[in-house]
């Protein structure tokens, strides 16, 4: 099994500022991302295991294959996100936004 590179808050979201969108595979596993837009972000493969991401902008992001077990995304906003295969496990989806999400069963929420 591949080692999936840890990256820190503030460099992923150094990096968005710039323009950066592909996060693929990154480790974030436990990151304190409240209320951040990471639109269009693709973190396909991430670890965001027990990740808190309250209130943060995740329209559009591409979270395929991703592990969110345990994360917060409590009132998060999850507009057309891609959840394909993705482990979401004792997430904390509450009063998200899950229009247009494709879930890990492949169906789409309207």
């Amino acid at each position: 099994m591949k080692t999936k590179k840890a990256m820190k808050t503030s460099e992923l979201l150094s990096r968005y500022a710039v323009g950066q969108r592909d996060f693929r595979g990154v480790n974030l596993m436990g990151a304190q991302l409240k209320k951040v837009n990471l639109s269009y972000a693709d973190l396909s493969g991430a670890d965001l295991r027990g990740a808190n991401l309250t209130a943060a902008n995740l329209s559009y992001v591409n979270l395929q294959d991703a592990t969110l077990t345990g994360a917060n995304l409590t009132e998060a906003n999850l507009t057309q996100v891609n959840l394909t295969q993705t482990h979401i496990h004792e997430v904390n989806f509450s009063r998200a936004n899950l229009r247009g999400a494709i879930m890990p069963d492949g169906v789409i929420l309207t």
